[in-house]
């Protein structure tokens, strides 16, 4: 009798003894497969490749004070790590709603955690900006809380196709979304050395806005289009070649900050956010914003304090919560998270 069954594909090759490809990385891009492996690679305080390790999470479970049977907002799902925990917490009677931009890491999260047995019951995933939280309370009515991690997922920073990352060369795109709106490489072709020169100081304090902003639009005024992460990054480090080598990775790091900031209009789409959050709230309602950029947390801070200033919220952070330095040290990337919260009055 013919077998019609298919052929069990073999894995990809790689030179050497560990692969160093994103898309070689077969450990890391099938935890559920190599558990004991990805514990290992989390125990050095690195995160695996295709993967995101949630930040704060006992400090945001203890300012948001979830029980069950209450409806609650994860207005940045990413690898579902925070909703994890509150989905936890919510059961059996509770409900989380959560958006997203992000295409491909959407469904993948969706069936992670449906897998885990939390489905279409208790889990609402929707693919939307989470400026649109009013569709969301239109949708699902007040919520008992809300959660908002603006940090860049590890995912889509580890995978060079999505352009995140100055360390190996991929196309400059930087976009949460790649199937809506201009990517980097596009959009720095609409700019003008101004403005170019504005948004690397607004969006990232750069010192050295002048002198990256000219020598990029030197460049596309030549005729030659900045197509890549190393095309930029090299860019970079040749105007600023005066200056010390750790300075200019800092400057590098900056200007991608500020170029991805501007290319997903996210200061704009938080404004929008903080200014819709009292509405989405029941009275005692939480809170808690995750932030990573000295202009998000400058944001949150304002919108809280003026709020709470008005009488909406009866009780704002005082100070941000850090991570402490046990989680630092067991993730590095954790370092500049500063957790802000506040209660509906």
């Amino acid at each position: 009798m013919e077998n019609n069954d298919p052929k069990p594909q073999r894995r990809l090759r790689y030179k050497g003894t560990h692969p160093k490809v994103f898309k070689e990385k077969y450990k890391e891009l099938q935890p559920e497969k190599y558990a004991d492996d990805i514990e290992r690679i989390k125990e050095k305080g690195a995160t695996p490749a295709g993967m995101h390790r949630s930040i704060c999470v006992n400090e945001i479970l203890e300012v948001l004070q979830i029980t069950s049977g209450q409806v609650g907002l994860d207005a940045t799902l990413g690898y579902g790590g925070h909703s994890l925990e509150m989905l936890k917490l919510l059961s059996p009677n509770g409900k989380l709603y959560a958006t997203d931009v992000d295409p491909f890491e959407l469904p993948k999260t969706t069936n992670r955690l449906a897998a885990l047995g939390y489905g279409s019951d208790v889990f609402f995933p929707r693919k939307m900006n989470f400026a649109h939280i009013d569709l969301i309370v239109h949708e699902a009515g007040l919520l008992d809380f809300v959660l908002a991690d603006l940090g860049v997922s590890s995912m889509q920073i580890d995978n060079p196709e999505r352009g995140f990352s100055l360390k190996i060369d991929g196309p400059l795109d930087l976009r949460l979304n790649p199937k809506s709106g201009k990517s980097a490489a596009a959009f720095l072709q609409t700019l003008s050395k101004v403005e170019l020169e504005q948004i690397l100081i607004e969006n990232a304090d750069e010192p050295y806005a002048q002198e990256i902003a000219e020598a990029i639009m030197l460049q596309l005024k030549k005729g030659i289009h900045i197509e890549t992460t190393h095309q930029l990054k090299n860019i970079i480090k040749e105007a600023l070649d005066f200056i010390a080598p750790e300075l200019v990775k800092k400057s590098c790091t900056r200007s991608f900050q500020a170029l991805r900031i501007a290319v997903n209009n996210e200061f704009g789409v938080l404004d929008s956010f903080l200014s819709k959050l009292p509405d989405a709230l029941v009275s005692g309602g939480k809170v808690a914003i995750l932030s990573f950029h000295s202009g998000e947390d400058r944001r949150v801070k304002k919108a809280f304090q003026t709020f709470f200033r008005q009488g909406i919220y009866s009780a704002v952070a005082p100070d941000p919560i850090r991570p402490s330095a046990k989680e630092v040290g067991g993730n590095p990337r954790a370092r500049s998270a500063k957790l802000r919260w506040a209660i509906k009055a």
